[in-house]
């Protein structure tokens, strides 16, 4: 049999993709690509827009119409979040959320077997429910690795439906991840990243904390670097920032998310923190971790119901003030199910699509201009393609564009460079 996989969406998606078809290949499936003909196509979907839950809509039916004998699958966040639509798509013999992964492959072989035509297994979030284990081994970098290590989220963004999608906090047992860290070192993976939906809220439910698992991460033979997925800037406290600076092994680049510059924007977003506040948690991670040393990239969402012109442009002052590394840029998208949607004094779609036109335009001046400042600064970077010559253009994690003169280096080598010339578009560097 054989198994193809459409994913959608965050790096936690990714991640449980990659554990579902682990979990197929175990039991006997061949995993294709999206290209060649398939026995099953699952498509793992992200609702976080309407056009998210567009596209895998579009690719089931897709599916279906070239594919009619084979079993299509709907499964993640689109079907856990609106369960009633989801359950009307007839171009998906199973639909399943984003709770119970396991049982898909159940749900597929009922199908196939002619046991039933279909299956519909949606499965509601509890109160009090476990953090679901599927663990990963393998990976298609083969340099990193990512852990997921929580799911779930118990903030209300006004914006935001993930909490409807992934249910309330549960974190993973901290036995559980360590030992995954263990076979993943001993796989030969070096660099571990530590995914979640809210990942500073990790150990709030367990007693534990996200310094915590950090520290005992680093201590694992073979894990040589740790990288954190987003982060809330207001759940990152003192003792927080102090534990983590410690950790050696911990890579200084931190996605903290602000979503808005403007404070009567963050204020409408239900965001729970300020302006200020954010800068202040920016300036103690830099003087923690060096201001050298330390980058930070961010989200921001352009077009919130009820942003005027000058809350625009206080929100762009903020974000190139901040000189981030690399800013991804939304324009506001309605959505569903959020307060957001039923707002008074929604943009059109040009004002809001220009508006990130200007602000795409400005934080990448400032990424040209960051990357111009560290040249002659030497880095560590961890290579992520084979080496076919004895130049390699790619990009460090920090988003810095480098040209690695590294003869006899391998994928997965650890090098030090020294970054040079920024041309707009790469950064040349050298071995040291």
């Amino acid at each position: 049999m054989r198994v193809t996989f459409y994913t959608l969406g965050c790096k936690v998606n990714q991640n449980e993709t990659g554990a579902l078809a682990q979990l197929f290949e175990e039991n006997g499936y061949t995993v294709v690509s999206n290209e060649e003909s398939a026995d099953v196509y699952i498509v793992n979907s992200c609702t976080v827009t309407n056009f998210g839950d567009q596209k895998s809509r579009k690719w089931l039916r897709r599916a279906k119409r070239e594919n009619p004998g084979a079993v299509t699958v709907l499964t993640g966040c689109y079907p856990q979040a609106f369960p009633e639509e989801a359950a009307e798509i007839t171009e998906a013999d199973v639909v399943t959320g984003s709770g119970n992964r396991r049982a898909i492959l159940a749900d597929v072989q009922k199908v196939l077997d002619g046991e039933t035509e279909r299956v519909v297994d949606i499965r509601p979030h509890e109160k009090g429910e476990r953090f679901e284990e599927l663990p990963m081994d393998k990976f298609a970098e083969h340099t990193r690795a990512f852990v997921k290590v929580e799911d779930g989220c118990n903030r209300r963004c006004a914006y935001c439906v993930i909490p409807r999608a992934r249910g309330p906090v549960r974190s993973r047992d901290e036995a559980s991840i360590l030992d995954e860290l263990r076979r993943l070192a001993d796989a030969g993976y070096k660099e571990v990243v530590l995914t979640a939906i809210s990942l500073p809220s990790y150990g709030t439910d367990s007693g534990t904390s996200l310094a915590e698992l950090i520290e005992k991460a680093a201590a694992v033979p073979g894990i040589e670097r740790i990288r954190l997925g987003s982060l809330d800037p207001d759940m990152l406290h003192d003792e927080d920032i102090r534990r983590m600076a410690a950790v050696k092994k911990l890579c200084p680049q931190f996605h903290l998310s602000l979503q808005s510059g403007c404070d009567k924007t963050l204020r409408a977003m239900r965001r729970p923190y300020t302006t200020a506040q954010y800068a202040e948690i920016a300036d103690k991670l830099r003087e923690a971790f060096g201001a050298e040393n330390v980058s930070f990239t961010t989200d921001v969402i352009v077009g919130f119901p009820g942003e005027t012109e000058e809350d625009f442009e206080a929100s762009m002052a903020f974000v190139t003030g901040m000189r981030f590394l690399k800013v991804h840029v939304f324009p506001y998208s309605r959505r569903e199910g959020t307060a957001a949607n039923d707002f008074p004094d929604q943009l059109p779609e040009h004002e809001k699509e220009a508006r990130s036109r200007r602000m795409t335009a400005a934080v990448e001046e400032v990424r040209a201009a960051e990357a111009c400042a560290v040249q002659g600064r030497t880095a560590s970077v961890l290579l992520e393609t084979p080496l076919s010559a004895t130049m390699f253009t790619g990009y460090t994690r920090q988003y810095l564009p480098v040209l690695v003169n590294a003869p006899g280096c391998r994928t997965g080598d650890i090098v030090e460079v020294t970054l040079g010339e920024w041309d707009g578009k790469r950064c040349r560097a050298a071995i040291v």
